[in-house]
């Protein structure tokens, strides 16, 4: 049995899986926000909870919103920031009291989609998240791939290549300007949505109102669009991945799966694109079951 926990900043969810994939059991908590010790405790209950439930023990994998440093061991580039610096992989093998296998969040979903999603039997896979934040993972040959700097799919935080009709551009949360990750996410959806229109809007809000005919809804999706093709096109090229799978919130667009492979063309530097641009299959559930998916088969 795998043990799979994604650590949001709202919520850690919990699942068990058999080595078919099967759910055995799943559980969401709500996160302790801003406090690492009971964020901590919290993780152990959950696993606890769940081999009390399935009658078996399990091997943990844990998602979280960043990273754990290669030199130090120690958390960095968290979203939730009371991860930051701490010793998150120690302290839950010694609560846990056996080792813990911890990536990315993103690095989890792409994981889960490339072993039993959407990705399944393509030999590249790299997973999108366009969500709060934006970041991806990359898996080959069903392998996780992290990077000497454990910073491997971080192409959110590259910054945008931008064209001549854009605006000036916005400060990303990282202290640099004009990141990927604030022209893609949901926040920078409904901030050029603003800008552009005097309109406050969530991006299903958008996404509704286009759909009913709204002119200009529906040109702030076009145009989110073309930057979509733009920022994926650098993937490409470095990569040339088989597959793109989105996930978070903004990959319920059905119309960017018709859409944006059609806009690739024109940034790909080739004649011919054969990258599929896929939806999840596991949704939300990706993360979680990415961090069970940590763990090989045993042999």
């Amino acid at each position: 049995m795998r043990i799979g926990i994604d650590i949001g900043g709202t919520k850690i969810e919990g699942i068990a899986i058999d080595q078919n994939g099967q759910i055995l059991f799943r559980e969401r908590i709500s996160t302790p926000a801003g406090k690492y010790q009971a964020t901590v405790n919290a993780v152990a209950d959950l696993v606890a909870r769940i081999e009390r439930n399935t009658g078996e023990s399990g091997s943990v994998g844990i998602g979280i919103p960043g990273a754990l440093s290669p030199d130090s061991g120690l958390v960095k580039n968290a979203n939730s920031t009371c991860l930051i610096g701490k010793p998150l992989a120690s302290d839950l093998r010694d609560a846990l009291r056996r080792t813990v296998r911890i990536a990315n969040d993103a690095d989890c979903f792409a994981l889960s989609e490339a072993t039993d999603g959407a990705g399944t039997g393509y030999s590249s896979v790299f997973g999108v998240i366009l969500g709060t934040g934006v970041g991806g993972g990359l898996v080959i040959n069903g392998a996780l791939v992290t990077g000497p700097n454990a910073i491997t799919g971080e192409w959110g935080h590259n910054t945008f290549p931008a064209s001549d009709d854009d605006a000036p551009p916005p400060p990303c949360y990282c202290g640099r300007m004009g990141c990927i990750e604030t022209y893609l996410s949901g926040p920078g959806l409904s901030r050029q949505f603003l800008t552009e229109t005097g309109r406050h809007a969530r991006p299903e809000e958008i996404a509704a109102a286009a759909a009913q005919g709204d002119p200009q809804c529906n040109a702030i999706l076009e145009k989110y669009e073309h930057h979509l093709a733009r920022a994926l096109s650098m993937v490409i090229n470095i990569v040339d991945p088989s597959a793109i799978v989105l996930g978070g919130g903004l990959s319920n667009l059905g119309r960017l799966y018709d859409n944006v492979p059609k806009l690739l063309s024109g940034h790909v530097f080739s004649d011919t694109v054969h990258t599929a641009l896929l939806p999840p299959v596991h949704g939300d559930s990706s993360g979680v079951r990415g961090a069970a998916w940590l763990w090989p088969p045993p042999e």
